[in-house]
């Protein structure tokens, strides 16, 4: 992995954000609507560190570790109760991360763009509420659950609308998904160990970058003297 010295802009012209556990804080909203949809079904409820220990795989992912893999009579209802409930709460305690703003915010010619596998209705919802809708040239969700991060069909989208070469490109992101993701297409990637992945398993990928911190994360791509 790379010291962190910051990136030119020779080196990165594109910087793709996953979004939860990466750009915001999202785990007391998502909790909060995962318990909802099991004290709806009469199911028991889970911990913080459970629920965050399913979260990176989409939604119906998600709730189907929640409900019970085996409980496949209550998942289209837990569906539904989860949708209808986060679209009302994603924005109660959900905030970006320290320093995000600032990054987002710093003048440059870098473009940005989210890729997540987030459903794209709970992304739209969060990132225009949060006010920074302008600071993303594109947010690309899966269209299906073939699309879902680590396969690279949502990276491999952006490069081609927005026309930046896979070597001019930086993937950031929290979880083992993000790195292979970015691995696959010869794509330079960034971990950072703030978020609900699990560095453990993410730092044997060897990402090029590594940031501990959103303060790690800043120096990296706004320089650490800015």
């Amino acid at each position: 992995m790379s010291e962190l010295q910051g990136i030119e802009r020779h080196q990165v012209e594109l910087v793709l954000f996953d979004l939860d556990g990466t750009l915001i804080d999202s785990k007391v909203d998502i909790a909060n609507s995962v318990n909802f949809t099991l004290r709806d079904l009469d199911l028991p409820q889970r911990s913080l560190a459970e629920i965050f220990s399913f979260v990176g795989d989409g939604v119906k992912r998600l709730l189907q570790l929640s409900v019970g893999e085996t409980n496949v009579t209550q998942y289209e209802e837990a569906l539904r109760i989860f949708r209808e409930y986060y679209l009302a709460h994603c924005l109660d305690f959900t905030e970006f991360y320290p320093r995000i703003q600032e990054i987002l915010s710093h003048p440059s010619e870098r473009t940005f763009a989210i890729v997540t596998n987030k459903t794209r209705e709970y992304t739209v919802r969060i990132i225009e509420g949060l006010g920074a809708t302008q600071h993303f040239s594109e947010i690309e969700c899966p269209r299906d659950s073939s699309e879902l991060k680590p396969d690279p069909g949502m990276l491999l989208r952006v490069l081609e609308q927005l026309a930046v070469p896979v070597d001019r490109t930086l993937m950031v992101g929290d979880s083992t998904n993000d790195v292979r993701a970015a691995q696959a297409i010869g794509m330079k990637s960034c971990a950072v160990g703030f978020g609900y992945g699990n560095p453990a398993k993410v730092k044997p990928l060897q990402p090029d970058f590594y940031c501990e911190s959103p303060d790690d994360l800043f120096a990296l791509l706004v320089g650490p003297s800015a």
